[in-house]
């Protein structure tokens, strides 16, 4: 199974969870995957358009996804997906 790490601020819809193992092909279906444990979790890190919000940043094995096609990246099963959010304050 690969792994999706969670961001600290995305932990709240997780349930706490830093890391959950999921089964996916791609980065789009793990997220998916992360969403049937914890409802809301894909709505965090995939805008409505279908690509990632823009002040989301996915990483595969370390090597940054760019792009609209980050979300079709093929995952392995031992592969680890990081999901980092910035963070804006005021």
């Amino acid at each position: 199974m690969a792994t999706v790490v969670i961001p600290p601020a995305y932990q709240g819809a997780t349930g706490g969870a830093t890391e959950v193992e999921v089964e996916g092909s791609s980065v789009l279906e793990c997220l998916e995957a992360v969403d049937k444990l914890y409802t809301g979790f894909k709505a965090l890190v995939v805008a409505p358009g279908g690509v990632t919000h823009h002040f989301v940043k996915l990483f595969l094995n370390g090597d940054q996804l760019n792009g609209p096609e980050a979300l079709e990246a093929r995952v392995a099963e031992d592969d680890r997906l990081e999901v980092l959010s910035a963070i804006a304050g005021g």
